[in-house]
């Protein structure tokens, strides 16, 4: 039961950082649009599926087996669903800010926060693959040696996408003249951000099923 309470805990900071951030990218920061001539609005659209399209789904996929009343293959087919929409959202989330960089000529993957959010792009991307081959393609004994490495794997990549979320975050305060209000904004935010990544976690830890 405690794993129950600690994912409720984790949909309601999830759900709270991504109220905070649209509040933060409306509100603050001119909006949302791919597509639009406002470079700073384009750009929005990379915090929001970085967070939102990436990080919040693949919370909700680790959570799949506490939170989805059905079968554990069910709910294995919705943890690699999730993931994959995660996948596609988060090249979304990447393209749009390499295009800021080139509306404002601006260098690419120059930040520490950069190189942590491609690294940890890239393993998600390899860690979903090899855990649809094993799901696939592998004997029951192998799925089963591998599960524990999938599991460990899965928290670490987690909370590197965290953290390039956090240091994002900073970067861009240190980058933007804000207000008092606005700065505290920021900052609510990611802790929220942090504290869903934590009782997600908690969540497994406490006993949840995964993978």
């Amino acid at each position: 039961m405690a794993s129950y309470g600690t994912a409720i805990l984790a949909h309601l900071f999830g759900f709270l950082a991504l109220i905070l951030l649209l509040v933060w990218l409306l509100h603050y920061r001119e909006g949302i649009e791919y597509d639009s001539e406002n470079a700073f609005r384009v750009f929005n659209v990379h915090p929001f599926m970085m967070f939102f399209g990436f990080i919040f789904l693949v919370g909700q996929a680790i959570l799949a087996y506490q939170t989805v009343p059905a079968t554990h293959e069910t709910q294995k087919i919705v943890h690699m669903t999730l993931h994959f929409i995660a996948i596609i959202l988060g090249i979304v989330g990447i393209c749009a800010v390499f295009k800021f960089h080139d509306m404002v000529n601006w260098a690419d993957v120059y930040s520490f926060h950069s190189w942590i959010g491609i690294g940890t792009f890239c393993l998600f991307g390899l860690q979903w693959l090899m855990g649809v081959g094993f799901m696939l393609q592998g004997s029951a004994q192998s799925r089963s040696s591998m599960a524990q490495w999938h599991i460990a794997g899965g928290r670490a990549i987690f909370f590197m996408a965290i953290c390039a979320a956090l240091t994002g975050l900073m970067e861009k305060f240190t980058m933007l003249k804000v207000a008092q209000r606005e700065s505290h904004l920021i900052n609510f935010t990611g802790l929220a951000i942090l504290l869903f990544g934590v009782f997600v976690d908690m969540s497994l830890g406490l006993g949840g099923r995964y993978a």
